[in-house]
């Protein structure tokens, strides 16, 4: 069985794997307990139309025939794209990550609050509403000048057991004309940081963007599931040695 991808918090959270053929869901809910030890990785294939389409190459989590960049993420208002095709209407927004690090990002408005809680945001604000995806690039690239349009995992991670800086936050938000504000909650909270590990087996405590939050041993971890992708999996609780947090000594 092997592990192909990942369902994160925005649509229902659960990993997917597939022993061939048909992919199959594993939920991630809160208190449910995952058992399975990882074994050798290598590229996940792809899926298509629900089946899975296996790769033996050994390069993880994609080899160079199952890796793809989307064109858009790199745009900044000048089309990469033979046609320009997006014209829907897009949101631009700003997102808080705890205690103070906020980004700008866009996506098209019906996804809005899904795109958000893919991301596992903290707070964010909807602050522009335009035409289509090229206007929303541009102004992305304009108020990038000044916030971040990325944020890395291990602040995220950092992140999780912290809170959104207040001032911090309404002195970056006095910089626009609000059009909506989501505090976004993800069902769970942590009194300390977690470890950050990769492992598939302990009692979830919950799933912020694509971090997975699990609970074993006395320690939480922090598992960013697209470092899971492309492992073979099995029955069985980890065998390796892993770090435990300070509280779990207590």
């Amino acid at each position: 069985m092997q592990l192909v991808g990942y369902e994160p918090s925005g649509r229902g959270s659960a990993l997917l794997v597939s022993d061939g053929g048909s992919v199959e869901s594993i939920p991630l809910e809160p208190g449910e307990t995952l058992s399975y030890a990882l074994g050798s990785r290598r590229c996940a294939g792809t899926i298509d139309d629900g089946e899975h389409v296996s790769c033996d190459r050994s390069r993880a989590p994609y080899c160079e025939y199952h890796s793809s960049t989307w064109v858009c993420a790199r745009c900044t208002g000048s089309c990469l794209k033979p046609e320009m095709d997006c014209y829907q209407e897009h949101a631009v927004y700003v997102a808080a990550f705890a205690p103070d690090t906020f980004k700008v990002g866009v996506t098209k408005s019906r996804r809005l609050e899904t795109r958000l809680r893919e991301q596992g945001a903290d707070r964010t604000a909807h602050v522009h509403t335009v035409s289509n995806g090229r206007i929303a690039r541009e102004l992305e690239a304009e108020i990038a000048d000044w916030l971040v349009d990325r944020v890395r995992t291990g602040s995220k991670v950092a992140s999780l057991a912290d809170t959104v800086d207040e001032s911090a936050w309404e002195a970056v938000l006095a910089e626009f004309d609000v059009i909506d504000r989501f505090d976004l909650e993800y069902g769970f909270a942590l009194e300390n940081r977690p470890v950050r590990e990769t492992i598939a087996s302990g009692t979830v405590r919950g799933v912020k963007g694509r971090l997975l939050v699990l609970e074993t041993g006395g320690t939480t971890y922090a598992v960013d599931m697209r470092d899971l992708v492309g492992y073979e999996i099995e029955e069985g609780a980890t065998s390796r040695n892993l770090q435990s947090s300070l509280g779990s000594f207590g």
